[in-house]
């Protein structure tokens, strides 16, 4: 699967090279994407090396089932953060996705768009039945961001995320490729 570069309007998605690795480790290191994150602060860039060398080998096997983008704004070329898409069970047909943008672009729709695009390869090409995501409860921002794009918050999980502030319950959220997804068009329809 290394061929695989999504687009938008706005932006590409393309899997990650260790040419990004600068970018990776400043997105790793800021306390603002930190604060929901259970991958922690890097202590050094060579710790970061070492988490993302596991995902471009993953990422360059014709099978792979966990798949990290990069995700570049089209006009400046210039990276502004992580989505994945781990692929589950070939029965199941199941996927979960998982995102980190730096603080920078919150709130100007990156996330949204990121997240439909990769929500549209996984139900279109990869023809998966079932995308799943969590969050912390108090990360507001991937709670609208997961409910804007349609996901239905299915459940909670009691204190599984070790978190800096100490433990944490995650929402679990869910879309069925036979649940309507709310596009770009629809969302301003709204």
């Amino acid at each position: 699967m290394t061929e695989i570069k999504l687009t938008t309007e706005r932006l590409n998605l393309r899997l990650i090279e260790l040419a990004d690795l600068n970018s990776i480790h400043l997105l790793h290191s800021l306390p603002e994407t930190d604060k929901f994150n259970t991958l922690g602060i890097p202590k050094n860039i060579q710790e970061t090396k070492s988490i993302i060398e596991g995902w471009i080998i993953a990422n360059n096997k014709s099978d792979s089932k966990n798949l990290t983008f990069a995700i570049e704004q089209i006009a400046s070329k210039k990276f502004i953060g992580l989505i994945a898409l781990k692929i589950g069970s070939e029965k199941f047909k199941n996927g979960e996705v998982w995102y980190k943008l730096h603080s920078d672009y919150w709130g100007k729709g990156f996330g949204t768009e990121s997240l439909n695009t990769v929500l549209s390869f996984g139900f279109e090409k990869l023809k998966l039945h079932r995308i799943e995501a969590g969050c912390a409860i108090e990360n507001i921002g991937s709670i609208k961001l997961l409910e804007k794009v349609g996901m239905t918050r299915e459940g909670r999980k009691r204190q599984v995320l070790p978190l800096k502030s100490g433990w944490s319950d995650n929402y679990e959220y869910a879309i069925l490729d036979t649940d309507e997804r709310k596009t770009k068009q629809e969302r301003k329809e709204l």
